[in-house]
């Protein structure tokens, strides 16, 4: 039966072959092969040969826009490249003259060519500079390039113009490839190219010791060695005798082997140092450039090294692939962006995450120690909201936002010199630390413990909210009674506080004015992490220790003291400096641009809804804006933790690249939680009493330990 059932299937395959259809696509691909083939001629010149290369593989990758094409997967086409590219070498078999013409061509084009620019330059970044590099990026995307004489590079990025095309060079098997280096190569063009593959290998040493044994890269490196001694420098001089021995000298092989992989050693303690010295993205651009380099440089010598056989053919097909990889990976600036800011954002988030594990409320002596601080943060507060009033509509609109920005850097200046604290400004710190806890949930207990942690952390924005109401109403209802016994009028008019409680409504744009604050509030988290790595990339701790004139003035002992303090604050600094001028400045520049915006935190806007309120006397409790504006406070104070921590939470994971299915599984497991038991997530618990949580996602943990958390919940009940 099944013998039968293969010769149908033979048969129908015979049948589908002899069909019309059939004959007419071979007949096609036929009648285009020898048109592409016979406009070949050594005569013609570099750009007519060069475009004739290039419409060559045009078609044979060309995908034919017809439903028959729609119904190919792309293992199909894969195939069909693949059955095109046989065909092509079986016709010019079949066609010797055409192919003793084909061979001219392709032969002479590939002697005349330039290729170290190939070799050492294709898919590597070519500027010394990140700025430069991305700016010569954003050139070639939007302008076209000029067309340079006899330049391989140019040519091969033209023919292989798409990332699939490494699939396609991969998926070809030996017997094509050694058909194709015989139509298109001779020992001549080896000689040749080999040649240039050493001017490429010498080129590629250069640009490595030039950043290897520069100042910025040697000073990361313990311990300190000669420069004649460090292993830049040897890499230089064992090239120079391998390039110079005989193919067959293992000795030097194997020297130049050893001392790349050394100087990749030296780039990976590069990053082991990064935490000590800062991050500076230029420093990490130049040393991602030097491992490019260094890889290019061992693919090179794989090449070099294998004698004319097999192996070599499928190291040429390894280096074309990597070509072309590696050229469609240059050519993105986003790739290159991510690249270079990622290991920035990453010691940013984690600088971030040191600071942030201080606003964590485990206990009620923690919780009790935010809601003082927070209280002390909204009694400042007030004062604020007393000057925001009266500077508001005085001046130039530059001026106002300059004053405002003023005022907001006294009230904040004054906060941390009292302890105190401002609520939805810690989840940008808060965030990063919670991050951390995400990779180690291989058990229950991780879980758990994230779960703890994750309430301890809510706990505490919860802590600096009501801290800061309980701060700010009081004080602004003490405020505003005072001015009405003193002065006999209420501390605002009628109308304006009647329009300060319209503005703050719940049904207009306050929840799209405090979830633009709450991403001030995140970027002023950012602020505070890039000038905590900026102190620690300049030294500025040594320089000001040392600093000549500060220690003839307070001594040295003192100014090593000074320069500590400015360590430990010197974060806390920035982010208030760059939070006030972001809460200042940033409704300015949008009524510049015609798009309305105020700020709406929630502390503010409870002071202005207090001040409004006690201008217009108990009146106010009764009316329907007011409970409109109470709503929109409330919904302030959620958005701008919302948004704050759901920015700098997606940063420190992209950062950290913890996995999604990670992400989802604590996300799933907090909101759980938060639905079941909400109050632990707002007031501080018990003592002796945990945030249990089990997982949804199947496979997170084994089975048997959830059902022992379960037994375990019901005996603790």
């Amino acid at each position: 039966m099944k013998i039968s059932l293969l010769k149908l299937l033979v048969m129908w395959r015979r049948f589908r072959r002899a069909s019309p259809r059939h004959l007419e696509n071979h007949l096609r691909i036929f009648n285009q092969v020898e048109s592409l083939m016979r406009r070949a001629s050594p005569f013609a010149s570099w750009s007519e040969r060069a475009n004739w290369l290039i419409d060559v593989a045009e078609w044979l990758r060309h995908e034919p826009r017809i439903s028959y094409s729609a119904r190919l997967d792309e293992h199909a086409w894969k195939r069909v490249r693949h059955q095109r590219t046989r065909f092509l070498l079986d016709w010019l078999d079949q066609h010797r003259e055409v192919r003793r013409v084909v061979q001219a061509t392709l032969q002479k084009t590939l002697r005349e060519a330039v290729g170290p620019e190939l070799f050492c330059a294709t898919g590597l970044p070519r500027e010394p500079a990140f700025f430069n590099e991305l700016g010569e990026r954003i050139v070639k995307a939007i302008l076209p390039g000029a067309p340079s004489q006899s330049d391989l590079s140019m040519l091969f990025t033209a023919m292989f113009p798409e990332p699939a095309d490494a699939d396609w060079l991969l998926g070809l098997d030996h017997k094509t490839l050694q058909r194709i280096w015989k139509l298109c190569a001779d020992d001549g063009i080896a000689h040749n190219y080999r040649q240039q593959i050493d001017e490429a290998l010498t080129y590629l040493a250069c640009t490595v010791i030039a950043v290897g044994i520069s100042p910025d890269f040697r000073q990361r490196l313990e311990p300190r060695t000669p420069l004649q001694a460090t292993p830049f420098m040897a890499l230089r001089r064992e090239l120079e005798k391998y390039l110079l021995a005989r193919p067959d000298d293992e000795a030097a092989l194997r020297s130049v082997r050893m001392l790349i992989a050394v100087c990749q050693a030296q780039t990976d303690r590069i990053y082991s140092h990064l935490d000590e010295y800062g991050v500076s993205v230029g420093l990490v651009y130049r040393v991602e450039r030097m491992r490019a380099q260094l890889a290019r440089m061992t693919r090179l010598i794989d090449l070099r090294s294998m004698p004319a056989s097999a192996q070599a053919t499928a190291q040429v097909q390894a280096l074309l692939i990597d070509l072309v990889d590696a050229h469609h990976h240059r050519s993105s600036v986003k790739g290159l962006v991510s690249r270079s800011f990622s290991l920035l954002a990453r010691k940013m988030v984690e600088r971030n995450a040191d600071h942030g594990e201080q606003y964590a409320a485990r206990d009620r002596a923690e919780y009790g120690a935010m809601l003082k601080s927070a209280w002390r943060g909204g009694a400042v507060v007030s004062a604020a909201v007393l000057a925001k009033g009266a500077l508001a509509g005085g001046g130039a609109r530059f001026f106002e936002g300059l004053l405002a920005s003023l005022n907001y850097a006294a009230c904040l200046g004054t906060i941390a010199a009292t302890g105190g604290t401002l609520a939805a400004r810690q989840p940008a710190l808060t965030a990063p630390a919670l991050a951390s806890r995400m990779q180690s949930l291989d058990t229950l207990e991780g879980l758990r413990n994230l779960m703890s942690e994750a309430a301890a952390l809510v706990r505490a924005q919860a802590a600096a909210v009501f801290g800061n109401l309980l701060g700010v109403i009081p004080v602004m209802l003490l405020i505003s009674v005072a001015a009405w016994q003193l002065s006999g009028a209420p501390l605002l008019p009628a109308e304006k506080a009647r329009a300060g409680m319209a503005a703050l409504s719940a049904w207009g744009a306050t929840p799209l004015f405090a979830a633009l604050t709450g991403v001030l509030l995140w970027l002023s988290g950012l602020a505070a992490g890039f000038a905590d790595n900026w102190f620690a990339l300049r030294k500025l701790r040594e320089g000001l220790a040392h600093h000549r004139r500060l220690v003839h003035i307070l001594g040295a002992a003192r100014a090593q003291r000074w320069a500590a303090w400015i360590e430990r604050h010197v974060a806390r600094i920035a982010g208030s400096v760059s939070l006030a001028l972001l809460l200042g400045m940033t409704p300015i520049l949008a009524r510049f641009f015609g798009m309305p915006f105020e700020i709406r935190h929630i502390t503010l806007a409870a002071g202005e809804l207090t001040a409004a309120a006690g201008s217009l006397g108990l009146e106010a409790l009764k009316s329907r804006d007011f409970w409109l504006a109470a709503a929109g406070v409330g919904l302030s104070g959620l958005l701008n933790v919302g948004v704050a921590f759901a920015c700098a939470l997606m940063l420190a994971l992209r950062a950290r690249d913890v996995p999604g299915r990670t992400r989802r599984l604590v996300f799933r497991s907090v909101l759980q939680r938060m639905a079941a038991a909400p109050r632990a997530f707002l007031f501080p618990q018990k003592r002796g009493a945990t945030i249990t949580a089990l997982p949804t996602a199947p496979g997170a943990v084994p089975r048997q330990q959830a059902r022992r958390a379960k037994s375990d919940e019901r005996k603790q009940g």
